[in-house]
């Protein structure tokens, strides 16, 4: 794989070239910005960027008014390759709160070691309908500890409104749910995105989370999709490292609450 050609192919299809990832939400163009705009449930925020140091703070104090003006909070997603360089220190200077950064990583999925298999007496269920839905979203709450009501409801919604673009997963510890995960088909692009992956704390470090990850790899390739990408964690890294999915670059979330 062509680190150097997947990354702009990556930039090109998913950023630049984004569609909207749920139902209710649009992506608008607007000078050198790419923008999702969503529902107060669904996300919005920054996805793309074409600017240097001459027009960045204009673009930035442009998207904080827009966005206030809809009274949304909004993410601006911001790779380690974007310009200006110094883009992060200026969007702190203008309000945003950067999150942890993440790392960006793709794989060739012909190229992936896809052979792991569940642990003993762990079971995978499909989250199809809000029951199954419940259970991915409570084991997001406890695996992150943080709140899943809007993941709830764009995944009941992307399921009802488009189910071919969405995949979720639960395991199963007899009837305990124990991890969860979620993949984003990206129709007409060679992509599949692993998303929302977390496993309970008393099931960790079983190898549950890398067969989750080799299981949506698989149901990908055999959709016709070419590259499963990643926006990792530092504790989930190195499992997809082991499982063949290359780091191409960073990605950090800074957020602006109006």
């Amino acid at each position: 794989m062509d680190h150097a050609e997947v990354l702009a192919l990556h930039d090109r299809d998913l950023r630049e070239g984004a569609r909207p990832d749920g139902p209710g939400a649009r992506v608008e163009r607007t000078g050198g910005v790419v923008r999702q705009v969503a529902d107060a449930d669904g996300w919005n925020g920054i996805l793309w960027t074409d600017l240097d140091e001459t027009d960045a703070d204009a673009a930035i104090a442009e998207q904080i008014a827009y966005f206030t003006g809809l009274g949304r909070d909004f993410e601006w997603k911001l790779y380690g390759h974007d310009l200006p360089t110094d883009l992060g220190q200026r969007l702190t200077a203008a309000g945003f709160t950067p999150e942890p950064r993440e790392t960006l990583m793709i794989g060739a999925i012909a190229e992936l070691a896809l052979d792991a298999e569940l642990p003993d007496g762990i079971r995978l269920l499909p989250a199809t309908d809000r029951a199954t839905v419940d259970l991915v979203a409570d084991v997001h709450e406890k695996a992150f500890g943080t709140d899943s009501s809007r993941l709830r409801s764009s995944l009941l919604a992307q399921l009802a409104a488009d189910p071919d673009t969405v995949v979720a997963v639960v395991a199963l510890a007899g009837d305990e749910p124990v991890s969860a995960a979620r993949m984003e088909l990206v129709p007409g692009t060679p992509f599949a995105g692993l998303w929302g992956g977390g496993t309970v704390e008393s099931r960790r470090g079983r190898g549950i989370y890398r067969a989750l990850v080799a299981h949506r790899a698989r149901i990908a390739a055999d959709r016709g999709y070419r590259y499963v990408q990643v926006d990792a964690s530092d504790q989930s890294r190195p499992i997809l490292e082991r499982l063949g999915l290359a780091p191409l670059t960073t990605t950090t979330p800074y957020v602006y609450e109006p």
